[in-house]
């Protein structure tokens, strides 16, 4: 939460982490309340005042963010400490993003298989120094949504927390996940903690409701699947085809 303000503070007069850009960050934009994004896109305030108090005085006269991104330059111009200049930003800000709720979204693929996960991840994993651990995040028809970072360095019980997993993907309304990190030494094998890890993710998805469908290893031998090595996944979906695998894991080779 931001500290309460009077027009003779500034955002510069706030510790660092409560200043809306520092926030957005340090957090992510979705963190942020409605009067930090409008300080954010404004910029500054006037004279001996906030930005903070500027973006306030326009949600008490537009009432809300429709509100505002409905109203006219002239309007928006006409709330003090905003002026032509910064309205024109909010216009600005508005058009681009009704611009980007009508563009056509581009062709996100479908993740049902080992071999199209790891497709996605090869790229992002294999010349990794240090161990990554990310997940794909899908929505309800297996399409990937995005790729999340969620830790970063030797894997342990601390990095690799149900949390940090599951706040990713209840951000982008995903309905399964699909985890995945290298192994630096090239060797894909999974290792007891992997296993390990692995359930205690799966199960913390059966209670969100969010699919764990698999845990995937990224080496320069190849990409396993400790799904089909016969980790407990819970749920799984029979529509995640998972091949057939040797030595009772499902091994993508490596590229040459």
């Amino acid at each position: 939460m931001t500290a309460p303000l009077t027009p003779a503070l500034t955002v510069r007069d706030l510790p660092r982490s409560e200043r809306p850009r520092e926030r957005l960050a340090a957090l992510g934009a979705e963190s942020l309340s409605e009067q930090e994004l409008l300080a954010c896109l404004l910029g500054r305030g006037v004279a001996g005042e906030s930005v903070l108090v500027s973006a306030r005085r326009l949600l008490a006269a537009f009432g809300t963010l429709q509100g505002i991104g409905g109203a006219s330059v002239e309007q928006l111009a006409g709330v003090h400490g905003i002026g032509p200049a910064k309205a024109a930003q909010l216009k600005a800000a508005v058009e681009v993003a009704r611009r980007l709720s009508r563009a056509p979204q581009e062709a996100r693929p479908t993740i049902d298989s080992v071999e199209a996960a790891a497709a996605v991840l090869r790229p992002l994993l294999l010349d990794k120094q240090k161990e990554h651990f990310l997940a794909l995040l899908l929505d309800n028809r297996h399409r990937l949504i995005r790729t999340s970072p969620i830790a970063i360095g030797s894997l342990s019980a601390t990095l690799v927390h149900p949390r940090e997993l599951f706040k990713e993907a209840i951000a982008a309304s995903a309905a399964a996940v699909i985890v995945a990190h290298n192994h630096p030494s090239g060797d894909p094998a999974p290792s007891a903690h992997d296993v390990e890890i692995t359930r205690r993710l799966a199960a913390a998805g059966e209670l969100l409701g969010i699919e764990v469908m698999d845990h995937l290893i990224v080496g320069a031998e190849g990409v396993v699947s400790l799904r089909a090595a016969g980790v407990q996944m819970r749920r799984p979906r029979p529509s995640f085809a998972v091949g057939r695998g040797r030595r009772n894991r499902d091994v993508v080779p490596g590229q040459s």
